[in-house]
This record gives structure tokens, C-alpha cells and sequence, in this order.
């Protein structure tokens, strides 16, 4: 919008939101900064790696062949003093170290990252006290969607079906099963009015027995340049039914991303997650 009078031009577009990006020289960390630098409402203004990185002192855009004046630091905050919001895909160690730092500055963040235990959980929840955070397994908007699906196919099977959740990621995944597998598991089991601590079951080996019906099943691939594939198998009597979400590109994670950041614009502190940045309450 923009208010004129004779003498004078005021323009009231907000300014480009300044984002840092952890793990800056990583896959996800370089199509984070590709999807800011082409968002016209935000700026890169950070950029986060560690200290072995060989990349750190260099230009944060060079990969791209341009020059975004952004130099990559190992110095926390050095890297986070110019940032409104950092958004961190890396691991759960450096996430909360990060995590510190943002509370000190004030600054909010956007947390892609998996693998927490329950306890950094507990301390992620205290630190959104002081400022606003959007942290979830996966910031795909198709794959938030898939998790709507799956709540409400769940409420619908909730007899008569048996649940399984099969995962494919790429060889260097450290953590299984993947965040997002887990995130699926906890939709439908909160559906279904049971605990998924007690109902998961992770591996099948030698004789196992019967299955029981009242558990959910998760099964792990890792192979190849695998972005990511999860299916939810509701098996019943005479037929299956397949809820599934494959990522071609990491691209989908970076946009949804930059949806948390525009979230955040209007948060003050507050623990979120993309149910929340995509109104699917």
C-alpha cells in the first residue's frame, strides 16, 4: 500500500525479513540461501557453519556466483547479529547451540532439524518462552498436508486395519526412523487415543508371532541420493489403502520454510509448528 499527498511518497511494504542459515555449506544449507536470495520479501543476513567447515570465511552466495556480502562464520554470534530469524537444518547438538545464542539476541528460528531427545525437546519448549520458534519434522507443505490426511484416514480405519510406515532416505541420514516417519506415527496414534511410545514397533526379526493389531509398524530404507519417500499402509481385509509423499528435490523444504519465516512476522514467543504456519488446526 502506499499513502500519497502532494509533497510526499510513503511507502508502507514491510522490509525484506533478515534471514541466517545454519549449516550454510551443506546441501540444505545452500538451497536454503538460493530460496532467500529469491524471495523478494526476505534478505540473507547470516550464515552459520562449523569450524572444520573449509567454506567458513568465504562468501555465503559464492556457490551461486554471486556475491551476497554475507560471509560464512563459525562465531555464533557473528553470524546471527544482523539475522531477525535463523533457520536450522542441521543436527540436534549444533541446533541447540544455536538455539542459545537466538534467545540471547532475540532473534527467531525456524528448526528443520531432527533426532532431539525428549529432554533438548523439553528445552527447545522453555527457550519459545522468550522467542518465537516453528519446529517441525518436515517444513513440506505437501507433507503437512499428508499429515491432516493421515489424522483423519486414521480416525475413519481406526478398526479392522493395520498401520504400517515405510521411510526411504538417502545413505548419509544419521537418524532413523526419519523424523517425519515419527511425526506420522504420532498423528495417527494421537487419533487413534493411544500412545505411540507404547504401540511403535521398529524392527521385526526371527519369530515374531502374530501381529498385533494394535500397534503401528515402521520400516527403514537407506540407499542413494534418496530426498525422501514415506508411505502409511492401512491394510485391512480385502484391501490397502496408501497414503504416501515423495520429494524429488529439497526445494519443497526451503519454501516451506520461508512460510515459517513470514509466520513468525507476527509472533512474539511461542512454541509452533507447520499446522500452525499453514492454518490446518
Amino acid at each position: 500500500m502506499r499513502v500519497t499527498d502532494s509533497t510526499t511518497t510513503i511507502s508502507s511494504t514491510p522490509a525484506a525479513r533478515r534471514v541466517a542459515v545454519a549449516g550454510a555449506s551443506g546441501r540444505m544449507g545452500r538451497m536454503l540461501i538460493e530460496a532467500v536470495r529469491n524471495a523478494p520479501d526476505c534478505r540473507l543476513a547470516g550464515a552459520l557453519d562449523v569450524a572444520a567447515s573449509p567454506a567458513i570465511g568465504s562468501d555465503a552466495g559464492a556457490f551461486l556466483g554471486f556475491a551476497s556480502g554475507v560471509a560464512i562464520h563459525a562465531d555464533l554470534r557473528a553470524g546471527l547479529q544482523d539475522a531477525q530469524v535463523l533457520i536450522d537444518f542441521t543436527r540436534p547438538e549444533g541446533t541447540m547451540a544455536h538455539l542459545a545464542v537466538c534467545r540471547e539476541l532475540g532473534v527467531q528460528a525456524v528448526i528443520g532439524t531432527t533426532g532431539f531427545s525428549d529432554a533438548q525437546k523439553v528445552e527447545i519448549a522453555e527457550i519459545a518462552k522468550d522467542i518465537a520458534i516453528v519446529m517441525a519434522p518436515n517444513m513440506s507443505v505437501g507433507v503437512n498436508v499428508t499429515f491432516k490426511l493421515l489424522e483423519m484416514a486414521a480416525k475413519a480405519l481406526s478398526t479392522g486395519y493395520d498401520i504400517e510406515i515405510v521411510e526411504a532416505h538417502h545413505r548419509h541420514k544419521i537418524d532413523a526412523p526419519s523424523g517425519t516417519a515419527l511425526k506420522m506415527g504420532e498423528v495417527i496414534a494421537d487419533a487413534l487415543g493411544r500412545d505411540l511410545k507404547e504401540c511403535a514397533v521398529y524392527g521385526r526379526e526371527g519369530v515374531t508371532g502374530e501381529r498385533d493389531p494394535s500397534t503401528i509398524g515402521f520400516a527403514t530404507v537407506r540407499g542413494g541420493d534418496i530426498v525422501g519417500d514415506h508411505t502409511v499402509l492401512f491394510a485391512g481385509t480385502g484391501e490397502r489403502i496408501e497414503i504416501a509423499h515423495k520429494s524429488s528435490s529439497r526445494a519443497n523444504y526451503a519454501q516451506g520454510s520461508l512460510r515459517a519465516v513470514r509466520f513468525l512476522a507476527d509472533q512474539r514467543a511461542g512454541l509452533f509448528d507447520m499446522f500452525d504456519v499453514l492454518g490446518l488446526r
